[in-house]
């Protein structure tokens, strides 16, 4: 204190202070205008970084939003596959005028796309095959950002998948509209979810009606949105609810649900003779029905294996039949005229193909499927305990005493009405369905892997 006194009472050193005081502050405010002018310049930097990667971002997401629509029958040879996906591509292209595809066998590339001019900021991309051992599927999407000089990359994965969503959710599907007649139940084995009922009905606004006291115990999708339903009867019911409330079990303009391509041609392989008709013999195992023989399979006989049978025929199972396998019809999808037909006219007696003995090898595991004829009206006249696994046919019919247990879904793939008569109960159970049924051939889609995003470097 004394020498600050001493300092301060000798005269011009309040000067001398002053100005030591102006360079200190002076050295101050130069360090921060040049840390200001640094800061200002990385948050520069980062806004154009962040603007780069938003570029690529916006590559990203028009990818994703093309990809969305991609379905590829599921019998596409996996080589032509990425064409289709090119084809799809170009379509959804076609109505933006800054954005061109070039296309070939190996890639496709989505050239410089203009987002600023102004600021020079773009993306282009590119889509390759990128197959490796342990995913011989997948597709290798790299898009990349501009920012005037800057650029960033961004790298996703795309696999080849299948629609999670199939009519197999469903107890009863049918593309045209479903009848039910009589004293009907459908209901579920474990809980009613079991026998919900998907009814596409495009050509008939009249989806659903119910004459009598049929129930359904799960509840009724409905593709068409325009669609009615009739329900007649003092007892009848939808999801355990008779009128007023079973209208509030019905759902329509729902989204439209896969019908997986049934692939008659996949069981082929398993054949291993003609059947020799008419014949003596009771036991006929992976046999082959030719066209015209129109076998009419009397009590007693015992079918093994797959019964491949093929157009034109009428066959016909009595009562009394013992099945542990497939019935496969090699019919026409779109053949709704009922010319073909497979009719159970008594009562069946199923078991999965697992049952089959040791020598029928493979077969044992193609599960699922029970009845499967596109191209063929299918009847069924006669009650069973269990029929093991789904059932597909162009036109189904249950009529007279037709019931039991069914260990799958029935489909009906015809856009004619599906029609349930008489005193049935049919129970599904669905539990163990936890795949794709045996020859039928899902849609292929593309399926964003969020897992595989990184951006430059790599």
């Amino acid at each position: 204190m004394k020498i600050i006194k001493k300092i301060v009472c000798r005269r011009g050193a309040a000067l001398i202070i002053s100005m030591i005081f102006v360079l200190i502050f002076s050295a101050l405010a130069v360090s921060m205008a040049t840390m200001s002018g640094t800061n200002l310049q990385l948050a520069e930097n980062q806004r154009k970084a962040d603007c780069t990667r938003a570029c690529a971002e916006s590559g990203i997401e028009i990818i994703r939003f093309w990809s969305n629509p991609v379905s590829i029958p599921g019998t596409t040879a996996p080589e032509l596959r990425f064409g289709q996906i090119a084809s799809s591509f170009q379509s959804a292209a076609s109505g933006i005028s800054n954005i061109t595809l070039d296309c070939d066998s190996s890639s496709i590339t989505v050239p410089s796309v203009p987002l600023n001019s102004a600021n020079g900021q773009s993306f282009y991309a590119s889509i390759t095959p990128k197959p490796t051992v342990a995913d011989p599927n997948a597709l290798q999407l790299n898009v990349t950002g501009t920012y005037g000089s800057l650029a960033k990359t961004i790298r996703v994965k795309y696999d080849f998948g299948t629609r999670q969503h199939t009519v197999f959710d469903f107890g009863v599907a049918t593309r045209g509209p479903l009848e039910l007649w009589g004293n009907i139940e459908l209901g579920g084995v474990n809980i009613s979810v079991e026998s919900d009922v998907y009814v596409v009905s495009e050509n008939s606004n009249l989806a659903l009606s119910i004459i009598g006291n049929s129930q359904i115990a799960g509840d009724v999708h409905i593709t068409n949105p325009l669609a009615t339903v009739d329900l007649q009867g003092g007892q009848a019911a939808i999801g355990g609810e008779t009128v007023p409330e079973a209208y509030d079990h019905v759902f329509t303009g729902i989204d439209p649900v896969e019908f997986p391509v049934p692939d008659p041609g996949y069981f082929e392989h398993y054949v291993v003779e003609d059947i020799n008709y008419p014949s003596t013999e009771t036991t006929f195992d992976n046999i082959r029905i030719p066209p015209n023989t129109n076998p009419n399979f009397s009590g007693g006989v015992t079918l093994r294996g797959i019964v491949f049978i093929e157009t034109p025929n009428v066959v016909t199972f009595g009562g009394g039949i013992n099945i542990i396998g497939i019935i496969v019809g090699n019919g026409d999808l779109n053949d709704n005229s009922g010319t073909n037909e497979i009719i159970f006219g008594g009562a069946v007696n199923s078991s999965p193909v697992s049952a089959l003995p040791p020598e029928f090898g493979e077969l044992k595991n193609e599960t699922g499927t029970f009845l499967m004829a596109p191209g063929f009206k299918v009847s069924f006249g006669g009650n069973f305990h269990t029929l093991s696994g789904a059932i597909a046919a162009n036109g189904i019919e249950f009529y007279g005493d037709a019931g039991g247990t069914i260990d799958g879904s029935v489909i009906n793939y015809s856009d004619e009405p599906m029609i349930l008569s008489g005193h049935n109960d049919l129970l599904f159970n669905r539990s163990e369905t936890t795949q794709v049924p045996a020859g039928f051939v899902p849609e292929i889609v593309l399926q964003y892997d969020p897992a595989s995003y990184s951006e430059s470097p790599f």
